[in-house]
């Protein structure tokens, strides 16, 4: 067993190899999630230290931490022992960048992880902002078949196009076009460019929808497994000010076609399920087929006042009182 050490997701292709391989098992950490979540890393390598462990060359688990309180994490479905070795090393390293809780976000397919964060003294995290009072803050996978017929893309408003980005200049406004959409400056015209240079990414995924301007006001990244024939959208996003006529829907409709001509068989959304942000996920029925409700991120965090670097099997009792 060997494990390294990165300053930053230098080792993307290992930890998508596991993604890929663990994919059929968890529905969960698709290789395009990996990339894009590759993409807001970068220039960032001091916050995002990652471990890659593998067995004879073969990747068998990772960590990767969002400094200074986020960790993702994925481990073989059969080395469900290794999830210990990953949370050993996230909270030692997390420590050492301060003091506070880690929060984890896991599948609800992920029973070993979610089982050896319980045993660490790990809690659901509760409320907050998207979170349900009762249940927290969860994503939903919706998901739909891609074999048989798909219903046509809906029809655009005059003067809106639907198709791939030709040049710099669409880069560059496909860039802005998400960070309208999202109120967010994280996704640079720099940062696109070198995402659609890194695997798996295709053009013929990530599609735009031009105004009648020639603007770029909306538009659908999608990522295709061609192992698994599994496409995933993320993101999808329309600028506020091109909102209500139709367009995510429409352009997600034409990077689902573009799956099937790649022969993919299932296209996946991960949804925000709770308030203040919900995927219209209307849209998976309104493309003729019934939603899939699929499986949930569950987040977890240690417990208020346990340091990250010592594991806990509860939580810290009261002042005064007694275990």
């Amino acid at each position: 067993m060997q494990r390294d050490e990165y300053a930053g997701p230098l080792a993307l292709r290992a930890m998508q190899s596991l993604a890929v391989r663990a994919f059929p098992a968890t529905g969960y950490r698709h290789a395009g999630d990996l990339a894009w979540n590759w993409c807001l890393a970068l220039d960032r390598a001091d916050h995002c230290p990652t471990a890659v462990w593998s067995d004879g060359g073969r990747t068998v688990a990772w960590g990767w931490l969002e400094l200074p309180d986020g960790l993702m994490l994925q481990v073989d479905p059969e080395r469900p022992e290794l999830v210990r070795d990953v949370l050993d090393w996230a909270e030692a390293t997390a420590a050492a960048a301060g003091p506070g809780p880690l929060s984890v976000e896991v599948a609800a397919t992920e029973r070993a992880v979610i089982e050896a964060l319980e045993l660490r003294g790990y809690v659901r995290e509760t409320g907050g902002p998207g979170g349900d009072p009762a249940t927290g803050p969860y994503m939903t996978c919706l998901g739909r078949p891609l074999t048989g017929d798909l219903p046509p893309p809906p029809r655009l408003p005059d003067g809106y196009v639907i198709r791939a980005q030709r040049d710099d200049a669409d880069v560059a406004g496909r860039a802005a076009a998400h960070r309208a959409a999202f109120g967010s400056d994280r996704i640079t015209a720099e940062r696109h460019a070198r995402m659609r240079a890194t695997w798996p990414y295709r053009p013929e995924f990530d599609l735009v929808v031009a105004s009648p301007g020639g603007d770029i006001v909306a538009y659908c990244q999608g990522w295709y497994d061609e192992v698994n024939r599994t496409g995933v959208f993320e993101p999808v996003g329309t600028r506020p000010d091109h909102r209500r006529l139709g367009l995510a829907r429409a352009v997600c409709a034409a990077v689902l076609h573009a799956f099937a001509r790649a022969g993919g068989h299932r296209a996946v959304v991960q949804a925000r399920g709770t308030p203040p942000i919900r995927f219209p996920s209307g849209c998976m029925s309104r493309w003729g087929s019934p939603r899939t409700p699929g499986r949930t991120r569950t987040p977890v965090r240690a417990p208020p006042g346990v340091r990250p670097c010592r594991p806990v099997r509860r939580p810290r009792s009261p002042p005064g009182a007694r275990r």
